[in-house]
């Protein structure tokens, strides 16, 4: 098991002076895809956003934990001083909770009673939720890139699948994966995917996995064994992809350590 120490935040994961500071607000749904699930979600523009310019997205399963500042990942911060630094394009963020279905609407920090219908199902219902209905949201606000080469797509553990999925069966909407801890085990069929991506048509994607070594090893799986298959199909297939793999538990930290390495790799050009 690792502790926080164990991973330290560098300088972009930290407030920096003379860094332009972006925006977040946030917002509520209501689903029509998942009827009457409702979600929480924050959408995050940078202070160089120029309406005339349609900007890069990219997409957060389990917003809560990637939005906050003093969280694992602390995305906001990250953002401000890689686009600030011309290392990743100017971007809106999109950090969806997932969908809760109740007459009492849930807490930003939940209960999530359709998380895993919608985050560990291999279909496209979720993608489509996306497509269909968040960012025609999003869109009519900012002005969003249709280019599926400047739209990217992560999550973690469930949300990293979910991730997967999306760009794997639209690829035409998403073509940057970025999964921490991802859940490629038999939760929903999970397990599949490194046969699948040895077999099937090569989609144009560039995905990056990170996991450790004392990740999840339970009924559905051994997480960590999961993404190394993921990883070596990956690889067996051509894919541009990137494994970091450490010796962390089931949690952010070490993905969040990494995150604007992480970006760095999924936005180069």
């Amino acid at each position: 098991m690792t502790n926080a120490s164990t991973y330290p935040y560098g300088p972009e994961s930290q407030r920096q002076p003379n860094v332009p500071q972006g925006q977040v607000e946030r917002f509520t749904h209501t689903s029509t895809i998942f009827p009457n699930a409702q979600r929480a979600y924050w959408v995050y523009a940078p202070q160089q956003y120029d309406p005339q310019t349609p900007a890069a997205v990219m997409v957060f399963q389990d917003g809560q934990r990637y939005v906050a500042e003093e969280g694992w990942f602390r995305t906001p911060i990250v953002f401000d001083n890689l686009i600030h630094a011309g290392e990743m394009p100017v971007t809106i963020g999109i950090f969806i909770n997932p969908g809760h279905i109740s007459q009492e609407p849930p807490t930003d920090q939940g209960p999530f009673s359709n998380r895993s219908a919608e985050y560990d199902t291999l279909s496209d219902r979720y993608v489509r939720f996306l497509i269909e209905e968040i960012l025609p949201q999003v869109g009519a606000r900012w002005a969003l890139t249709d280019d599926p080469d400047q739209r990217a797509i992560c999550g973690l553990s469930s949300g990293g699948i979910c991730a997967f999925t999306a760009a794997w069966e639209r690829p035409d909407a998403f073509r940057k994966v970025l999964s921490h801890i991802g859940s490629f085990t038999n939760i929903r069929g999970g397990h599949v995917y490194p046969s699948r991506v040895r077999q099937e048509a090569v989609r144009p994607l560039r995905v990056f996995l990170q996991d450790g070594e004392n990740d999840l090893d339970n009924d559905f799986g051994n997480w960590w064994l999961a993404n190394l298959q993921m990883v070596a199909a990956l690889r067996y297939r051509g894919y541009d992809h990137r494994f970091v793999g450490g010796d962390g538990a089931h949690n952010g930290e070490h993905g969040g350590a990494i995150l604007p390495d992480s970006l760095r790799w999924l936005w180069r050009k």
